[in-house]
């Protein structure tokens, strides 16, 4: 396989000498403020620790705040949740880790109490009654939503009232964590113990926050890609980090796009949710013909890797830039129940009574990341990762719509409650030291690259993959990491491009890797699937051959 140079060379992405830099201290430091990092802040500030939650921008701007689609939540008959569990399990194509998905079918009714307890709101029917809804690949009405489709805005609003109102959890917001840190003493990279992390605050500069434990909840790297649905802050950072780390990644070739975001020139790619299409909503063509019933049986309701390349089929076939959402046949009813995406709607001057929504395919979820097992613990001690930075085989090759909240509540508790192991670990400061020689290679625009890297993405390492480009795409990394990667930033859009650059590698070299099409991971070159990839494949710095893992109900972390 490839070895990748210019990007394991790299330990840090800065210079410095960690007794030169202000030091802070905290038991358990949580890296993203979205529902994993949060829940698992909470859970780790249980047991009386000290706790540091660090937000990359505001404390409510993440992929949760913007999550339209829902929390699917089982009630907890047995029955319901074992629904739950084989829905799972079928739309991961083979790859889910069984007791992963038996985890979060079976601990999500307790969230939800949890969640009513502390005064999140759901939408109810006339009898006061919860609302459950359906989408895409589930068999049945299992989807909790707030006012339609602002679930996630209700969700960060809900548990950031519970930070701010824990008196041992203290936020630091516009602070950009660089990379872990690491003890020196032990020389071999992939078995050092995290000691906390180096990070740059907007106010105080370069910082080091010394910990017992620290645990990743970063989030994904959806901007990686041209068209995304993620913020502009989702760039990989913490997969970067634990890569550098050494720290184990697993199933990094599969990448979730959703089918519909708002296809409108000029706009950001605003997610139309899955709700709708779980109300009623029709994919059709600029003709007003529907297609999806001639690609699955479940139509618009088909898992969302086979509505997204049904959709490109359609754009190849008409030459057009866009499909179509129509849910004119839902008349007021769509502004009462998706009040929020009616807003948006006519602030472009479409009139969802009226008008055809034109939506297209984007980059929507990371279902791979830092390999950890259950309780979020990684391969490097006292370092776990929750939500959609961890990878615990509970996605397999594609995620069930709505499992990603509750995957950050139900995880983001465990990896709170495991690290609270660490709080006899030593607590003094090292002697660390990373020292860069400048570049003498010539320089390269930055935004050019940063751009041009996201197109290439999306050209290459999207929806559809053939070897060849894939092999095309890794020798473009290597001419940009050689002069981007050898810089040295000191601000974090540099920072970021560094980042993207490596996980943008990472997942083409997985994408190569697995010679087959499963799942959100489909090659035109090998259209087949092929069961001598029922396999995880787990990746480490320095290695250019990945680790295989069976299945076999373990997640990527047991083996």
């Amino acid at each position: 396989m490839t070895m990748l140079p210019h990007f394991d060379e790299r330990r840090y992405l800065i210079p410095f000498r960690s007794l030169l830099l202000p030091h802070i201290f905290t038991d358990t430091l949580v890296i993203g403020s979205g529902v994993a990092g949060m829940r698992a802040a909470l859970a780790a500030a249980e047991g009386g620790a000290d706790v540091i939650l660090l937000a990359k921008g505001e404390l409510d701007v993440s992929c949760t705040a913007q999550a339209q689609g829902g929390i699917a939540i089982a009630d907890a008959d047995p029955v319901s949740i074992e629904s739950h569990y084989q829905d799972t399990i079928d739309t991961g194509v083979g790859l889910c880790g069984s007791e992963a998905v038996r985890t979060l079918v079976e601990d999500g009714p307790a969230a939800l109490e949890e969640l009513l307890k502390w005064g999140m709101r759901f939408d109810r029917n006339e009898e006061g009654e919860l609302s459950y809804g359906r989408e895409g690949a589930h068999s049945a009405n299992r989807i909790l939503h707030t006012d339609g489709a602002a679930t996630g805005r209700e969700l960060a609003r809900c548990l950031g009232e519970k930070i701010n109102e824990a008196e041992n959890i203290r936020v630091f917001d516009h602070c950009f964590a660089l990379d872990l840190m690491t003890n020196p003493a032990q020389e071999e990279r992939g078995k050092q113990r995290v000691l906390g992390a180096i990070t740059h605050h907007n106010q105080y500069g370069l910082q080091i926050i010394w910990a017992k434990a620290t645990i990743l909840a970063s989030g994904g790297a959806g901007q990686v890609f041209r068209e995304s649905t993620n913020p502009t802050l989702t760039t990989g950072d913490g997969l970067a980090m634990a890569y550098r780390a050494g720290a184990w990644l697993g199933d990094l070739e599969f990448i979730q796009f959703h089918p519909t975001t708002l296809y409108v020139a000029g706009a950001s790619r605003s997610l139309i949710s899955e709700a709708v299409r779980g109300e009623g909503a029709k994919l059709v063509d600029r003709q007003d013909q529907r297609f999806m019933d001639a690609y699955h049986e479940l139509a618009e309701l088909a898992p969302r890797d086979v509505v997204s390349r049904a959709i490109l089929d359609q754009l190849a076939q008409t030459q057009e830039a866009a499909v179509y959402l129509d849910v004119r046949h839902l008349g007021n009813g769509f502004a009462r129940r998706f009040p929020n995406l009616d807003t948006i709607l006519k602030s472009y001057d479409i009139d969802p009574m009226k008008n055809l929504i034109p939506v297209h395919p984007s980059a929507h979820y990371t279902i791979g990341g830092v390999c950890t097992d259950l309780f979020g613990r990684t391969s490097l001690p006292g370092l776990y990762a929750c939500g959609e930075v961890a990878c615990t085989g509970l996605h397999g090759a594609n995620r069930l719509a709505s499992n990603s909240l509750l995957e950050g509540l139900v995880y983001g508790k465990r990896a709170g409650d495991a690290a609270r192991e660490m709080s006899n670990a030593l607590h003094t400061p090292m002697k660390i030291v990373s020292e860069m020689m400048t570049s003498e290679h010539g320089e390269l625009d930055l935004e050019d690259v940063r751009s041009s890297l996201r197109s290439t993405m999306w050209r290459n390492v999207g929806i559809q993959r053939t070897g060849a480009k894939l092999n095309d795409v890794i020798d473009m990394f290597g001419f940009w990491a050689r002069y981007i990667l050898d810089s040295i930033f000191d601000d974090p859009r540099g920072w970021e491009t560094q980042n993207m650059l490596t996980v943008g590698v990472l997942i083409t070299r997985a994408a190569k890797w697995r010679e087959e099409s499963r799942g959100t991971h489909y090659r035109t070159d090998c259209p087949g699937t092929d069961d001598k990839f029922l396999l995880h494949a787990r990746w480490q710095v320095n290695n250019g051959s990945p680790e295989c893992v069976s299945v076999a109900g373990c997640t990527p972390a047991e083996a």
